[in-house]
């Protein structure tokens, strides 16, 4: 009898046989349909200026905590989400989340090198002016993605006689797609919000320095939009931001020029074998970080061929998951050893399709390093000979250049570019990378340049304190940048340059950029590929 007992009490690995609705999509709507939102009944509702006594409201002054704040508040969890656990358990020194490249949630990186320096403004400095190049929030997937076609050949396969799941994989049975495309997620909405209310308290006093409202610039891509909209709602007020500053949008399409969105002027982007050649190469360490797993999950799922790039696409299905829903039962599927793997393969796509290992990143981010220039030394652009507008460009409404402060909108991949013709030489210090192993102590990693809500930050200075500015420096995601692979910029622990100097070494920079052959001259990629500055070899 005792031993009936003990056998109804172990646990039965049985096999389950997926619903048919498991891997459909799932869509929700909201407002629901025939709302009733006539004048009628918005009647009943006045807003706040209709109904009044909004008591007293005196303002008082602008922070400036950049300035004073000492020690700098950093971002280091993404609340209001559930942080997963891998396959090993809860270790809690290890966050899964970072390991996810580009659809990480920003943090504050400790440093790149330079771990005296500070995001504060160096003590006897004064700030004179920033200039912020931000990536919306985090997002569904986009269209068409992996994500989505795994859930389809899913759905499929459960349709089929065959397919059972078992074990960690037991969850297929009845899991559903429910993840859009493109648009911001509520945690991306969050964060873009969020980031803009910290900016304010940063870098707050600047406004005193505007006589007109500030231009701020977006593209037209709807997450791009609403990641602008967030961070002025943020930056300024829910109830007034509308009226506080004017929001440029640039249209986001082929042939269009937009230095926020270059990758629609410059054709060789586009193609397999350049644009894509990170994933080419990310693929070869894939088939290798991957084989464990594969072993592993394949026993425990029938009819349904566990591939390198499947196993991939529920890696993702983690990340884009746990920022829309707030979790995700694909994360705990694989070990902290290939976590690491997939942020080494995030890594690679980046470097060899955006960053210092393909040969159009330089192209890519010259536009905006023109615009830089053209900001700091109060210079119109009279060259056109990248992605820059020059129908934008030449209109001081539009492109105005005596801002104290300056906000724009872009993608990850633009931000890998951009960094990449700035010549952050200490960024690409360890590279190029390889495909078979990941090499100790790397210095690229994509968590740290281009995750959801990246920001990368020009702080102009004056040092000592004066009105004219006489230094600039760069953070990226709260780390302080070292610039000395800038010709002229001498090694400083704040990752100070002299802002003449940084400047001649920016106009020499973009005169060595060959934007119409490396965008659109047709050659093959180098084998094996050395680059390691963004240019096709001379």
């Amino acid at each position: 009898m005792l031993a009936a007992v003990l056998l109804l009490a172990l646990p039965f690995c049985t096999a389950e046989s997926g619903s048919s609705y498991a891997g459909s999509t799932l869509v929700d709507s909201y407002p629901p349909p025939g709302v009733t939102n006539a004048p009628a009944v918005d009647a009943y509702f006045p807003d706040g200026s209709q109904v009044g006594y909004a008591g007293p409201t005196p303002t008082g002054a602008e922070p400036a905590a950049i300035v004073t704040a000492i020690p700098f508040s950093k971002v280091e969890n993404a609340y209001p989400l559930s942080r997963p656990n891998s396959a090993d358990g809860a270790n809690t020194n290890f966050n899964v989340m970072r390991q996810w490249g580009n659809l990480a949630p920003m943090y504050s990186v400790e440093s790149f090198g330079l771990p005296d320096a500070s995001p504060i403004i160096p003590e006897g400095c004064g700030l004179n002016a920033v200039h912020l190049l931000m990536r919306h929030g985090a997002r569904y997937p986009t269209s068409d993605s992996g994500s989505s076609h795994f859930a389809s050949k899913i759905h499929a396969a459960a349709s089929k006689e065959g397919f059972n799941v078992t074990g960690d994989l037991k969850f297929l049975a009845t899991w559903t797609y429910k993840l859009g495309a493109e648009i911001l997620t509520p945690f991306g909405r969050d964060s873009l919000f969020s980031n803009g209310v910290a900016f304010r308290y940063r870098y707050g006093n600047l406004l005193n320095g505007f006589t007109d409202l500030p231009v701020f610039r977006t593209t037209s891509e709807d997450r791009m939009l609403d990641s602008a909209l967030n961070f002025a709602a943020g930056f300024f007020d829910v109830r007034t931001y509308q009226t506080d500053y004017h929001q440029e949008i640039i249209i986001e399409e082929n042939n269009f020029n937009n230095t926020l969105a270059p990758y629609d002027v410059c054709p060789n982007v586009n193609t397999e074998d350049v644009g894509n050649f990170g994933g080419i190469q990310g693929k070869k360490w894939a088939d290798i970080y991957l084989k464990d797993a594969r072993k592993r999950l394949q026993p425990m799922i029938q009819g349904f061929n566990l591939t390198t790039s499947r196993l991939i696409d529920m890696q993702e299905l983690c990340a884009y998951e746990t920022v829309a829903l707030g979790h995700s039962e694909f994360c705990g599927l694989f070990t902290e050893k290939e976590w690491e793997g997939y942020e080494y393969y995030v890594d690679l796509n980046f470097w060899y399709s955006s960053g210092p290992g393909n040969p159009t990143a330089a192209a890519q981010g010259l536009g905006y390093v023109q615009e830089l220039v053209s900001r700091l030394t109060h210079t119109p652009i009279n060259v056109w000979n990248s992605s820059t507008n020059s129908t934008l460009n030449s209109n001081n409404i539009t492109f105005p250049l005596n801002q104290p402060i300056y906000v724009d909108a872009t993608h990850d991949t633009v931000i890998s570019s951009i960094v990449t013709t700035l010549n952050f030489t200490s960024l690409a210090a360890t590279g190029p990378l390889p495909t078979d192993h990941i090499p100790p102590h790397r210095s690229y990693i994509a968590s740290q340049i281009a995750p959801f809500s990246s920001q990368l930050v020009a702080q102009v200075l004056s040092c000592p304190a004066c009105e004219e500015p006489t230094h600039i420096r760069f953070l990226l995601n709260d780390g302080v940048v070292p610039l000395t692979g800038i010709r002229g910029c001498t090694k400083d622990p704040n990752g100070l340059c002299a802002l003449p100097s940084f400047i001649s070494a920016m106009h020499e920079r973009i005169g060595q950029i060959d934007y119409a052959h490396d965008c659109f001259v047709n050659y093959t990629m180098p084998d094996p590929d050395n680059i390691i500055d963004g240019r096709y070899p001379s």
